[in-house]
């Protein structure tokens, strides 16, 4: 009987890279709509990416089985 192989969640795989040394980064959430009110310190503050947290890892691990 043949191994299943697991699947790649497409969905995380949209929102989510994994970098080099193995960390897994994500994009700010609050950086998509309703601009006009924030602050340019703010939303200076939300570009980039920033690493997903400890409590999240595992969970976004599995849904990237080969990443």
């Amino acid at each position: 009987m043949a191994k299943v192989k697991a699947k790649t969640h497409r969905g995380a795989a949209k929102r989510f890279k994994v970098t080099a040394s193995g960390k897994i980064m994500r994009n700010t959430m609050g950086k998509r709509h309703l601009l006009e009110h924030k602050s340019p310190a703010r939303k200076r503050r939300l570009a980039g990416k920033r690493e997903v947290s400890a409590a999240d890892m595992q969970r976004v691990k599995g849904m990237l089985p080969y990443r």
